[in-house]
């Protein structure tokens, strides 16, 4: 096998070929070691695991090259390899088909030759001749098998590599993003005013700790660091904000999913988390089972592959969900002075919001999720503004991403509180999901799309600082006190 020479990590640095077969062995060995059916067939590998259309990238591999630059990755020597693969697997099927092809006339003109010696016997002939003939067909279809066989493990070592080469593929960057990074992320619309202070306002730490919301210590001491617990009225109002969030959504018509917290591989490779950030949540073994499952990191990954290699009608799109569930992630932060508390964690809240749509629906879905995730906060009376993210910014398994970022004051700074994000065909491409259009009854790729409807771990945190009080308390937003006995102010007992 020809490995690519290349690799992009996930910092988009360049690394030597040897990370390449360490993800390929992380993939076999989460999913038991084999590659299984499907996905040890080439046909299979190239019409669905083709994360970006394999058509689109020989059609204008520059161009491909050129998007994924914008994403802040070089990935032309993986696109190049994609290419030459391609190429070497045409070549193997055609000598497969030849191969298989010889062998069947072998085998018809054997079967002439039986009867022709079954009649020669009959009247006493000779059948020497008939009798090498058949033979040397025997030999020469002996020889074919082998060669058969031989192609076969070539395309077996092939498809290991074009899956691992178009797995780390990231998404096409919509062509209206800005390359680059965070430098170039741009503000789109500030909502709400800034609350101004006559006092010197707290960190939500200490406005916390003072009014009992949050125990930070028995947290450390329960889980670790990044971790927290939530206490008396602070969980509360915790509960109040999810509350909020699922009675809106269900007012918009969405369906309430609660899926399972703990994943097995493939959902995290459908949505686009694996391989690539396998290595960034929280693995469980198994004893019984061969196969590692691991805890979400964001609803995403189990809404995503809910409809996994099936295909719905055209009627049943588009189909609307949301979930809640917490969220548990490896990494927590920088911590830094200024990210202390609940900021970034281990685990927090979220609801997620998820769209499977058709192509020509798909901008209309992600303004809409832009616009739902956008009311909510605005709902809370809390300042924010939405960002639309340059190209390298966006994550590998997106086109184009809006974030949410809502302003708390001891930062000086906004926090992303909801990612909106349209992967275009990219997840379901990963994830074989597919509709049958009604107009010609073929399949194609929906679209999927999602977004935070809302994390708590920031909002929180903003709500208690945007909304005290010069004595500590702090006033409840009106669309929560209905969860909350009518109460209106948290204050110091």
């Amino acid at each position: 096998m020809t490995p690519p020479t290349q690799f992009v990590d996930d910092r988009g640095s360049i690394v030597v070929d040897s990370l390449l077969f360490s993800v390929v062995s992380e993939v076999f060995q989460l999913v038991g070691g084999v590659m299984t059916p499907p996905y040890d067939d080439f046909k299979y590998l190239r019409e669905v695991l083709t994360m970006l259309d394999i058509k689109r990238i020989k059609e204008n591999p520059d161009a491909i090259k050129a998007g994924l630059k914008a994403k802040e990755v070089d990935c032309d020597a993986i696109v190049d390899r994609i290419l030459e693969l391609d190429v070497e697997v045409r070549g193997l099927k055609t000598a497969t088909e030849t191969a298989t092809a010889q062998k069947n006339k072998l085998a018809k003109e054997n079967g002439k030759l039986f009867g022709q010696k079954k009649g020669m016997e009959k009247r006493g002939e000779d059948t020497s001749a008939i009798d090498a003939q058949i033979e040397a067909n025997k030999a020469e279809s002996v020889r074919l098998d082998g060669e058969i066989a031989d192609d076969a493990e070539k395309l077996k070592v092939l498809n290991a590599e074009f899956r691992t080469a178009m797995l780390s593929l990231p998404n096409m960057p919509d062509p209206d993003l800005l390359p680059g990074g965070k430098e170039n992320n741009q503000p789109l619309r500030y909502i709400g005013e800034k609350h101004s202070f006559d006092f010197e306002p707290k960190h939500h730490v200490d406005l916390c700790q003072n009014l009992g919301l949050i125990d930070y210590e028995r947290g450390v001491k329960l889980a670790g660091s990044g971790n927290w617990m939530y206490t008396g009225m602070g969980a509360r109002l915790e509960w109040a904000l999810l509350n909020y969030f699922i009675d809106t959504h269900i007012a918009d018509g969405y369906d309430f999913i609660l899926p399972p917290h703990m994943l097995e591989y493939m959902c995290g490779e459908t949505a686009g988390q694996f391989p690539k950030f396998a290595d960034e949540v929280y693995k469980i073994a198994n004893p019984t089972d061969d196969r590692v499952h691991y805890m979400l990191p964001t609803a995403e990954a189990a809404l995503c592959s809910i409809y996994r290699d099936e295909i719905l009608s055209e009627a049943d799109l588009p189909k609307k969900l949301f979930a809640y569930t917490p969220c548990f992630r490896r990494e927590a932060g920088s911590h830094r002075a200024d990210e202390r508390g609940m900021v970034r964690g281990h685990q927090f809240n979220k609801v997620e919001m998820f769209q499977f749509c058709k192509p020509e629906d798909s901008d209309a879905a992600f303004d809409e999720l832009v616009t739902k995730a956008e009311k909510l906060v605005a709902g809370l009376g809390l300042h924010f503004r939405t960002v639309k993210l340059a190209a390298g910014d966006c994550s590998a398994s997106m086109a184009r991403t809006y974030d949410i970022e809502i302003l708390i004051p001891s930062m000086d700074g906004y926090k992303e509180v909801s990612s909106v994000s349209n992967a275009r065909d990219y997840q379901a491409r990963r994830g074989n999901i597919r509709f049958r259009r009604e107009a010609t009854g073929k399949p194609e790729f929906v679209h999927t799309l999602n977004g935070s409807g809302l994390a708590t771990s920031r909002i929180f945190p903003a709500l208690v600082e945007q909304n005290q009080r010069a004595d500590g308390s702090i006033v409840i937003p009106e669309v929560l006190r209905k969860y909350l006995g009518g109460m209106e102010v948290i204050e110091k007992r």
